[in-house]
């Protein structure tokens, strides 16, 4: 199995590409740079919605539109539609004052649920260096058809335990499986 010849689909403009890294997700740098703009954005609006939340007291009764949205998660377009189908009342105050029921909306629609992330405790592995159960470098380089100096690299990029015995580097079996395939 060469590794060269594995194909991936950029998930931006959906190409396919031969990856020049293992890591490589773009085919592109505009591709790439499109990805990173993505999630800042992103991460831009997901502030501004939990400051637009953070701002507005618990025992309000109606909110704006942007508070609406803020708080519930949905849409401008699906909350002018269900104003305007008549599923949500609302009270106007004037131009672009328009104040929705709090507790409608709460019958409709669960409040956005912010998602907690767990911090990842990185599970401790038990390998087995043997060298019956390990490759060596060499062996690696011919299977996977990379360098030898590629391979050392992955090795310690990905933290992969190595033993030396004599003049041999053994590496896991399982890990460089995972790893290449």
């Amino acid at each position: 199995m060469d590794i060269s010849k594995k194909q991936k689909v950029c998930p931006i403009c959906g190409k396919t590409f031969t990856p020049k890294t293992i890591t490589s997700v773009y085919c592109s740098r505009p591709c790439s740079n499109k990805a990173f703009k993505q999630k800042k954005a992103q991460q831009e609006k997901d502030e501004k919605l939990k400051a637009i939340v953070g701002a507005i007291p618990s025992q309000r009764q109606y909110l704006s539109v942007q508070e609406a949205i803020a708080v519930f998660g949905i849409s401008k377009s699906t909350l002018y539609r269900l104003i305007r189908f008549g599923q949500i009342p609302t009270i106007n105050l004037g131009a672009r004052l328009i104040r929705i029921d709090r507790q409608k909306l709460e019958s409709l629609f669960p409040s956005r649920q912010e998602l907690e992330v767990a911090p990842v405790v990185p599970q401790t592995k038990l390998f087995n260096l043997e060298p019956e159960n390990c490759y060596t470098i060499g062996e690696i380089s011919q299977k996977f058809g990379i360098s030898d100096s590629s391979v050392y690299k992955h090795i310690r990029q990905y933290a992969i335990p190595t033993r030396q015995i004599g003049k041999y580097v053994y590496v896991p079996k399982s890990e460089i499986d995972n790893l290449y395939k």
